[in-house]
């Protein structure tokens, strides 16, 4: 205290005034207009003293509180004082420390995440490559008798292989979109005749799995300002996801819809559908609703390469489920009239 200089200069104007006091009170000069005078300066040389330490004392506390909050303690937050000034100071250091927070709470869940994905990832890299490994010395000490067994194992290898190669492109491909790695070729083109296109590719899929189609597609042209390879792949995606989970409700259903301002499209199955715990989470990466799935069923990050690239269309997209009724998959894109005011 004694180190801060505005409260030596106080400290000395009540020594001067009370020298001035008793040089006054000796000389019997002292009148009644110059008691009023020192008692009103002795009063406000007081006011400001007191006020001055409890300035002190409140930067103390803030200084100890910050000190807390710097060795991690996010949690702790200042009391507002009487002064207005300290009061708005105190709000913003509040708002700060919530802020950073904020940024703990979010650094710790991706953390967490970063860690639960590269732990997803070498269990589904391990898992299929030690199933090939296991094959290749099966072959390799001829465990295999006949020829069709061979063929059957030779089968097994390529399905698997065909797995893992697909996880590691869709790693590759999701580290790209992370790092805005991939271009986008913008253009004007209809949505609705890219729908019915990218759909001619799954018929024969459909027809092996018995599943029908319900397609509601407009005649009349659709057009959006988006990047068409990347569209292609989020249909796909989708309709992948759809044919996988909902066969055997036995109905895909694709319907393109338009509001005012943006064309919606649904890609919906009767399958058993999405727990309502999990419909929050089927666009995390590496997700899957069967935990017990196989790699060579798919990679777990399809979706979340769904979302990415519809984001980056500057679109929107969504999961519903009624278990056995209806689940559907949708996503947004803006009209090529209204593209502009998403760009803003």
């Amino acid at each position: 205290m004694l180190n801060d200089k505005k409260t030596l200069l106080l400290i000395l104007q009540l020594a001067a005034i009370a020298g001035l006091l008793f040089i006054h009170v000796n000389a019997g000069s002292l009148g009644t207009f110059s008691i009023i005078l020192y008692i009103v300066l002795f009063g406000i040389t007081a006011v400001l003293f007191i006020t001055r330490l409890r300035f002190i004392s409140d930067l103390q506390l803030i200084d100890t509180e910050l000190k807390r909050v710097a060795g991690g303690n996010l949690r702790r937050r200042l009391l507002a004082k009487d002064d207005r000034l300290f009061n708005d100071i105190i709000f913003s250091i509040n708002e700060l420390i919530e802020q950073l927070e904020k940024v703990q709470i979010n650094a710790a869940q991706s953390e967490a995440a970063r860690k639960r994905l590269l732990s997803n990832i070498s269990h589904d890299i391990r898992t299929p490559l030690t199933s090939i490994i296991g094959y290749i010395d099966a072959l390799k000490d001829g465990v295999a008798s006949s020829e069709q067994e061979k063929q059957e194992y030779l089968h097994i290898l390529s399905k698997k292989s065909s797995g893992l190669k697909q996880l590691i492109d869709e790693i590759f491909n999701m580290a790209k979109l992370d790092a805005n790695e991939i271009p986008l070729n913008i253009e004007s083109f209809d949505f609705a005749e890219l729908v019915r296109e990218t759909l001619i590719a799954f018929l024969p899929e459909l027809k092996k799995h018995h599943i029908e189609l319900h397609a509601q597609i407009p005649d009349q042209q659709c057009l959006i300002m988006a990047d068409r390879l990347s569209l292609v792949r989020v249909i796909e995606n989708l309709v992948r996801n759809g044919v996988h989970y909902g066969k055997k409700g036995k109905v895909l259903g694709i319907e393109l819809t338009e509001t005012e301002r943006e064309y919606q499209l649904l890609i919906w199955d009767q399958g058993p559908g999405i727990p309502e715990s999990d419909i929050e989470h089927v666009f995390e990466r590496m997700y899957r609703r069967d935990r017990s799935r196989k790699l060579d069923e798919g990679s777990g990050l399809g979706l979340a390469i769904a979302k990415s690239l519809v984001e980056k269309n500057h679109g929107s997209i969504w999961a519903e489920s009624i278990p056995w009724e209806k689940t559907t998959f949708g996503f947004s894109l803006p009209k090529q009239k209204h593209l502009h005011s998403f760009k803003k």
